[in-house]
C-alpha cells in the first residue's frame, strides 16, 4: 500500500533531470542535462529545446496524484474497501469523503509537483525573453541565441504547458500563487494568492499566445518526431475549454475556436474507441494532446497500470501486482449498460475490466498495458481528444440556445461506441438551468443537459475530467450526495465508526469542491498572511 508514495519519490528524483524521450516518442533527441546546472542559462536553440523536453516530462509527476482529486472525489471512483487502515488508504478515504484537511500529504505532493514544473517552464520562457507584466505577456529580447521563428515555436509550447498546470490548479484550489518567472526564496515569500479571475487571465493570455505561436500544421502534415508537441490546435482546444469554464463563460469565443479545430486541424475520431488507446496507435488523429510515457526501463514508464490493477492479484493481471486504487463504482460500471438500447456500449471493456480472483474485481483498464517490471507501462495519458472538441461544441451551442441542433453531435459519439441514437425535439432555452436527473429521449433542454453530461462521463471516464465536468455543469454537489445515498448500504455506511448518511452528505458543499491550500505553504510564508479556502 506504499505504492503511491514510492512512485512519487521516484518522480521527485526524476523530475530534477531535464530528459528527453527517445525514438519516435521523443520531444527532442538529446541526452539529459542537469536542471540544476542549466536551468538559469540556456545559451542556444538546442539547450532550450532540451530544457523544454524536461517540461514535457515534468507533466508526468502530477498525474500520480491527479486522479485522487478528479475521479476519487466524483461518482466514478472510490476505495475498494472501508476496512484498510494504512496511512495511504486513510488519506484516500478522507478525499473520497470530502473530509481532507490542509495537512493532507497528497494534496501537498500534487501542489508541489505542479509548481516544480511551472518553475521549469518559467526558466525556458525567461531564456526566450517572455515575461508576464501587468496582466499581459511581454516578448522581449531572448537571452538564448534563437531566431524569431525558433523563439515562437518554443514559447508557444512552453506557454501551453504553464497554462495547463494553472488551469488544473485554479479548478482544484481556486485562486493560487501566480509564479510567472524564476524566483529567489525571498521573492517567493512576498507572493500572495491571486484571485480566480486573475488566475484565469494568465491562463487565457498564455493559451491565446500559444494558439498563435505554435505550429498550425494539420494532423496529416505533422512529422512523427513532432508527435507529442503542443501545436496551435491543442492550444485552441484547451483554450475553448477554459472559455467554457470561466466564471462568466465565453461560449461564443469557445465555439469559434472549436469550429476552427473541427474544420481545419485534420484531427478526427478514430473508427473504434479501442484504437484511441492502443499502444501501437499512440498520438493518433483523435489525440490533440497527451502526456507521453515510454516503457523500457528508462525511467519514463507509466505507473497507472500497476496503481489501478487489482490489489493482491500477484502477476495474474500485471507484473509487480496492483494497488487496487481508483476503484470503479457500481454507478459508472452500470452507466455503460443503461443506454437507450439496453446493451453494453463498446467503451465499457476499454474503460473497465474485471478480475475473477477478487471480491472487488473491477479495475481501470483504459491505461493498461503489459509491463516487464512494475510502474513501467507504455500508455500515454490523454489530455485532449477530438471527441472532447465535439462535445465541447455541443456544450457551447447549448449556452447560446442551440442545444437542439447539438443532439447530432452526441449521437456521433454514441455511434462510434455502438450505442443507440437519441431522438430529438425542438427546444431553445439554456440547458444549464436544469438539474442532471431524468431519462428518456431528448425533447427538452433539461434532457440535453443530462445526455451531454452522461456522454462525457462514458467517453472520458478515468481521464480526470468527471469532477471538473460536474462542477462546470453545476451538478457536483447534488450528484455526489446522490452517489453517497445510492452506495450507502453497500459501502459508505460500513465505515467503523459508522458515518450517518446525513453527515456524509453534509461534508460535500460548494466550498469543499475546492481543495485546501496546503498548510505548509501558509506556515512557510512568514511575510504575508495567506488566506485559506472557506470551509477549512
Amino acid at each position: 500500500m506504499k505504492q503511491i508514495k514510492n512512485i512519487s519519490t521516484r518522480f521527485i528524483i526524476l523530475v530534477s533531470l531535464v530528459s528527453a524521450f527517445t525514438s519516435c516518442k521523443k520531444v527532442v533527441d538529446q541526452e539529459p542535462i542537469s536542471n540544476e546546472v542549466a536551468k538559469d542559462y540556456y545559451k542556444d536553440y538546442k539547450e532550450v529545446s532540451v530544457a523544454l523536453a524536461g517540461c514535457y516530462n515534468g507533466m508526468q509527476e502530477p498525474l500520480i496524484n491527479e486522479w485522487q482529486f478528479t475521479e476519487l472525489r466524483s461518482d466514478n471512483a472510490r476505495q475498494r474497501s472501508v476496512n484498510s487502515t494504512t496511512n495511504t488508504n486513510m488519506e484516500l478515504n478522507v478525499l473520497n469523503l470530502y473530509n481532507a484537511g490542509p495537512q493532507h500529504q497528497q494534496i501537498y505532493n500534487y501542489w508541489l509537483s505542479v509548481y516544480k514544473n511551472i518553475r521549469n517552464v518559467n526558466y525556458v520562457l525567461k531564456s526566450l525573453g517572455v515575461s508576464f507584466e501587468n496582466g499581459q505577456l511581454v516578448f522581449g529580447t531572448p537571452t538564448a541565441s534563437v531566431t524569431e521563428a525558433q523563439r515562437n515555436e518554443l514559447a508557444g509550447q512552453a506557454l501551453f504547458i504553464r497554462a495547463h498546470h494553472y488551469f488544473n490548479l485554479v479548478r482544484l484550489y481556486g485562486g493560487v500563487f501566480l509564479v510567472t518567472k524564476p524566483l529567489t526564496a525571498a521573492e517567493a515569500r512576498k507572493i500572495n494568492r491571486s484571485s480566480i479571475n486573475d488566475t484565469y487571465n494568465l491562463i487565457t493570455k498564455d493559451l491565446e499566445a500559444a494558439a498563435t505561436l505554435a505550429s498550425a500544421k494539420p494532423y496529416n502534415q505533422i512529422a512523427s518526431t513532432d508527435f507529442g508537441r503542443v501545436n496551435a490546435w491543442s492550444a485552441k482546444g484547451l483554450l475553448a475549454k477554459v472559455y467554457l469554464t470561466l466564471p462568466v463563460p465565453r461560449s461564443a469565443d469557445a465555439l469559434a475556436l472549436l469550429n476552427d479545430v473541427i474544420a481545419n486541424s485534420g484531427y478526427g475520431l478514430e473508427t473504434s474507441f479501442q484504437r484511441v488507446f492502443a499502444i501501437n496507435n499512440e498520438m493518433n488523429k483523435e489525440i490533440l494532446f497527451a502526456v507521453r510515457y515510454r516503457s523500457g526501463l528508462v525511467g519514463l514508464g507509466n505507473p497507472m497500470a500497476n496503481l489501478f490493477a487489482p490489489a493482491s492479484s500477484g502477476d495474474a493481471i500485471i507484473n509487480g501486482d496492483g494497488g487496487g486504487f481508483n476503484y470503479p463504482t457500481p454507478s459508472v460500471n452500470s452507466a455503460f449498460t443503461t443506454s437507450l438500447t439496453s446493451f453494453t456500449d463498446a467503451r465499457k471493456d476499454v474503460t473497465i475490466a474485471s478480475y475473477s480472483g477478487s471480491t472487488t474485481p473491477l479495475y481501470v483498464n483504459k491505461f493498461f498495458s503489459k509491463v516487464i517490471v512494475a510502474n513501467d507501462a507504455e500508455n500515454d495519458f490523454t489530455v485532449l481528444r477530438f471527441s472532447d472538441i465535439l462535445l465541447l461544441k455541443a456544450e457551447a451551442q447549448g449556452y447560446d440556445g442551440a442545444a437542439g441542433s447539438s443532439v447530432g453531435i452526441i449521437n456521433q459519439i454514441r455511434e462510434r461506441a455502438g450505442a443507440g441514437n437519441y431522438s430529438t425535439g425542438t427546444f431553445t432555452t439554456a440547458f444549464y438551468k436544469y438539474p442532471a436527473s431524468g431519462t428518456g429521449a431528448i425533447t427538452s433542454d433539461a434532457d440535453f443537459h443530462i445526455a451531454l453530461l452522461k456522454e462525457r462521463r462514458l467517453e472520458f471516464a478515468f481521464e480526470n475530467q468527471r469532477l471538473f465536468d460536474l462542477i462546470r455543469f453545476g451538478d457536483a454537489v447534488a450528484t455526489i450526495q446522490a452517489h453517497y445515498a445510492t452506495e450507502y448500504s453497500a459501502y459508505y455506511g460500513r465505515f467503523n465508526p459508522v458515518i450517518p448518511l446525513v453527515t456524509l452528505q453534509a461534508n460535500i458543499n460548494t466550498n469543499k469542491l475546492l481543495l485546501p491550500i496546503p498548510q505548509r505553504e501558509i506556515d512557510t510564508n512568514t511575510e504575508i498572511t495567506i488566506t485559506q479556502n472557506p470551509g477549512y
